[in-house]
């Protein structure tokens, strides 16, 4: 009887403690961490594409009146980061008709862009000095910008649905080469 007792007093102090170590881990003041401090952005593994564009699923979208060149999006590319990126092949046609293809990564929260590779000679290259940079909404050949404003971003927060962007591609609903908006076309204010 003592030594269940003491088995039964050892179970319960045990689930006392626990309890209160949990009940103090998730309050800001005791823990020190502040729920409402801004997140320090870590980015996942980035691997480079294996195959080049599949021009069965290339998606071309508008851009601006005043680029000289043509864009198209790898819609087979898209992927959606958990870490806040989408990833995405994009080919670049110039006015003669030759094509680069990228391999991109943007981010809404802080309205940036990444280039990880190009592909030379039918080969993914990675770029050694691939550094996040700010997107520009206002020279011609903003197509980041584009593709952030009107597909792959809800303001600043990175849309999660692979349909709602693919719907927003549609060159009947894509509104990237006009005013910010969300994927959906809802304009910022």
């Amino acid at each position: 009887m003592n030594a269940t007792f003491r088995k039964i007093s050892a179970y319960a102090i045990s689930i006392t403690i626990s309890a209160s170590l949990l009940a103090c881990a998730g309050d800001p003041l005791e823990s020190g961490l502040d729920p409402f401090a801004p997140m320090v952005f870590k980015e996942g593994t980035t691997t480079m594409p294996l195959n080049p564009p599949n021009k069965s699923t290339l998606q071309s979208f508008y851009v601006s009146e005043r680029s000289v060149f043509k864009f198209a999006i790898d819609t087979d590319s898209i992927l959606i980061g958990k870490d806040g990126v989408t990833r995405y092949i994009v080919v670049v046609s110039n006015p003669s008709g030759e094509q680069q293809a990228q391999y991109e990564g943007i981010r809404c929260d802080s309205f940036q862009w990444r280039l990880y590779g190009t592909l030379e000679n039918g080969i993914w290259k990675e770029n050694p000095l691939s550094t996040w940079q700010t997107i520009q909404s206002k020279v011609p050949n903003r197509y980041q910008a584009a593709l952030a404003q009107g597909a792959f971003c809800n303001f600043t927060t990175q849309e999660k649905s692979m349909n709602a962007i693919l719907k927003a591609l549609n060159p009947s609903n894509f509104t990237g080469g006009t005013q910010p908006s969300n994927s959906f076309g809802v304009i910022a204010n």
